[in-house]
């Protein structure tokens, strides 16, 4: 399937904030309490410059070599960038230069690196959420409930680390019903951690085009789109 004419995007993107604003008000709510994260991964600058035209605060893309060339070239204008794809260690040095949060922490060890290179670069905390693997299917990432309560600790000892949050990618499903435990079961682990994290730890990153009124009725505070903003990717 090829992408949607660029003329769509503010129609598409105003549709995906009504469709929010509802959830919310369903979930009562504020709709200002849920932020979201416009998916730009394989959309050229050229769109999501239209995007950030039409409104659009914060992009998210998942590989740190794309971002590189898309994010200078984007600049200009008001963004903030967020990792939600894997990182891998050897790019860790990069995406910190780049990215405002990183989504997907999802062992111990690249938390440490980060906690590493952040102390080496001396500079602001970096924002982290961490990524749980909710289904526990092996063929995911992520941190499973039981490994991530147990490291929290550690993880909260780390300097240079801001954890605000949790992360995870549902399973892809046809009913989004389907997945609304997933999303009832991250919010009681993010609940279940804030002592060990503070008060800061609020935030959920989850819901994506097919899902995401059910994620904000069940507490998202950050939705991931892209499909539903950009069209189907080639």
């Amino acid at each position: 399937m090829s992408a949607m004419p660029d003329g769509e995007l503010p129609e598409r993107l105003a549709k995906v904030r009504a469709a929010m604003a509802q959830a919310a008000e369903r979930a009562r709510r504020d709709p200002n309490s849920v932020r979201l994260i416009a998916v730009s991964k394989t959309i050229p600058a050229a769109t999501v410059r239209l995007a950030l035209e039409a409104g659009v605060t914060d992009l998210g893309e998942n590989r740190v070599q794309e971002a590189q060339q898309k994010i200078p070239a984007l600049a200009a204008l008001p963004a903030r960038w967020h990792l939600i794809g894997h990182l891998q260690s050897n790019k860790v040095g990069k995406a910190l230069q780049l990215f405002a949060v990183i989504h997907s922490i999802d062992t111990v060890e690249l938390a440490t690196l980060i906690s590493r290179r952040h102390l080496a670069r001396q500079s602001e905390p970096v924002t982290v959420l961490f990524e749980v693997n909710i289904a526990g299917k092996a063929s995911k990432q992520g941190f499973t409930a039981e490994w991530l309560i147990a490291a929290a600790p550690s993880l909260a000892a780390l300097p240079g680390l801001r954890p605000v949050g949790l992360m995870t990618v549902a399973p892809a499903v046809t009913d989004p019903e389907d997945v609304r435990p997933a999303f009832r079961h991250l919010r009681e682990l993010r609940t279940r951690l804030t002592d060990v994290f503070g008060a800061e730890f609020q935030e959920l990153s989850m819901g994506m085009s097919h899902d995401y009124g059910v994620a904000i009725e069940e507490g998202a505070t950050m939705v991931r789109i892209g499909t539903a903003i950009f069209g189907a990717r080639a």
